[in-house]
């Protein structure tokens, strides 16, 4: 494994260890998904930093607000990794509050709110709330069946995006056509879809990619979840990183947490790993795109497009928990 792979890995195992060291009666699958949001910033958890933030969270929303749900955590990770957690935490909440307008309660909101709040300006977020209203009821009408809450927030964060809403459905119906025959759920192929829309190039070429790295995988002896992991193999695709070596990447990492305690057969699964092996690797690859991405369109079609494969960690890690509760 590289050295900034490993020094990665490493990073994000004393976070996860650390978070659950100071919330320690949260469900276990959340720890890895907090840590992930502080290995991507290139920071660790701190425990004391952290308990603060869930403080200023607590002070701010209402006993029955969805900020007190299992999102709870994941967003005062968040604010954690910003110079500013209250700041950060209010310009949330604004977009939270014209978010819920018009659109009904879900776990999935606060997670784009934050979203929006640290990559949009302060005027904007009347604009935004109004197109993330216009681009669901398109995805609406597109698969009336499929979209739901966790779309809601998939919507919030395509109205980031520098492309007209007539090219993002356009992009999403040609993923969603091209992906749906090789995988199991539509619901899983469409916020897959939705994420591929965000990234620049052909959409035939990001499907293409996609595909690739899921059967790349597969032949390593890394079956690859095909619910709402998918959006992370998303991210990848958009990256400059090669098939061959961002698969190579995963195996090597999945076979470093899979050393790991809660990460081997009594813990967290192999479909939850991998898809934080690739959430580790994203870094990794998304951090070269960064540096080396002249356009700057390309580069915030990236990070939005991260955001969005983060809404979906928790949508499985959602499922993931309540599947693990019942049985």
């Amino acid at each position: 494994m590289k050295d900034s792979m490993q020094a990665r890995c490493e990073q994000f195992i004393r976070s996860r260890d650390r978070i659950k060291e100071t919330f320690g009666w949260e469900n276990s699958y959340l720890y890895p998904l907090c840590a992930a949001v502080f290995t991507l910033h290139d920071k660790e958890a701190d425990g004391d930093v952290l308990k603060s933030c869930v403080e200023v969270l607590k002070r701010q929303t209402g006993v029955f607000s969805n900020f007190r749900s299992m999102v709870k955590l994941p967003v005062a990770s968040i604010m954690a990794v910003s110079k500013e957690p209250e700041g950060v935490l209010a310009r949330t909440l604004q977009v939270y509050g014209l978010l819920k307008e018009t659109f009904l309660s879900s776990c999935y909101l606060p997670v784009a709110a934050v979203a929006i709040a640290q990559l949009a300006q302060e005027r904007e977020f009347e604009s935004i709330a109004g197109r993330t209203r216009a681009l669901y009821k398109q995805m609406k009408a597109e698969h009336p069946m499929l979209t739901s809450g966790e779309d809601s927030a998939f919507a919030a964060l395509l109205s980031l995006s520098r492309k007209t809403d007539e090219q993002l459905i356009s992009a999403m119906e040609k993923c969603y056509e091209i992906l749906k025959p090789g995988f199991f759920s539509g619901n899983a192929v469409q916020s897959l879809s939705h994420v591929l829309a965000l990234g620049e190039g052909r959409e035939e070429e990001k499907c293409s990619k996609t595909l690739a790295l899921y059967d790349r995988l597969k032949e390593r002896g890394c079956k690859y979840g095909t619910s709402y992991e998918l959006p992370t193999l998303g991210v990848l695709a958009l990256s400059d990183g090669e098939v061959s070596e961002i698969v190579r990447d995963m195996a090597e990492v999945d076979g470093y947490l899979a050393g790991q305690k809660g990460f081997g057969a009594f813990g967290i699964g192999k479909r939850q790993r991998l898809m934080y092996a690739g959430m580790l690797v994203q870094g990794e690859y998304l951090e070269k795109n960064t540096l080396q991405t002249a356009a700057i369109n390309g580069t915030l079609s990236l990070i939005i497009a991260q955001q969005a494969s983060m809404c979906a960690a928790v949508a499985a890690t959602a499922a993931a928990s309540s599947s693990s509760s019942s049985s």
